[in-house]
């Protein structure tokens, strides 16, 4: 069976690598066969080996295609549960000032809002074109995309770095881990 996904051009480099190493590298991983048409995006993937891991394969090319290292795409791998979801800022856009607005409210000032995310939950975040790509855990891409929203919906960044910090925190008391707060 093969599925096809389209990526954008100045993606495509990275997905084949240097000497094509990335896309042996993803086909080996993934146990799937990739074609992919470089004039236009689209890229072809076929199941070869274990139908499971080839099931990842399309979304492995689509997290390289919205902006994350093949390396945080091929983690996709790496446990049944992890997830790639985005989430398109455009929708919550009026119009472009908007738009560049809102993504600059998810970057975070020298990209302290996308590392926080990142530090509190343990997913990976990038913020490339009109969407925001998220890898981890389900409650890991939960947590995310809820301060995500609240982002895009206005709400402070302190507001929204105390809800990620009290999610960090309830997750470690889960795990039956302590939390001491830093102060200094």
């Amino acid at each position: 069976m093969t599925q096809h996904v389209k990526i954008p051009q100045d993606r495509i480099g990275v997905l084949i690598g240097e000497g094509g190493e990335t896309l042996r590298r993803i086909e080996r991983a993934a146990e799937v066969s990739l074609d992919v048409n470089s004039d236009d995006g689209a890229v072809a993937v076929e199941k070869t080996g274990d139908p499971i891991r080839g099931m990842k394969a399309p979304d492995i090319v689509r997290a390289i295609g919205r902006g994350f290292k093949p390396d945080a795409a091929l983690s996709l791998l790496d446990d049944d549960m992890r997830l790639f979801e985005t989430i398109d800022i455009e929708r919550a856009a009026r119009n472009d000032n908007d738009l560049r607005r809102k993504k600059g409210r998810l970057i975070g000032e020298n990209g302290r809002t996308r590392e926080l995310m990142e530090e509190l939950t343990g997913a990976s975040v990038v913020i490339y074109g009109t969407t925001m790509g998220i890898i981890g855990g389900p409650k890991e891409v939960d947590v995310v995309r809820s301060a995500a929203e609240m982002i895009l919906d206005g709400a402070p960044h302190g507001a929204v770095y105390s809800f990620l910090e009290r999610k960090h925190v309830e997750e470690l008391k889960h795990q039956g881990m302590e939390y001491h707060e830093y102060s200094g």
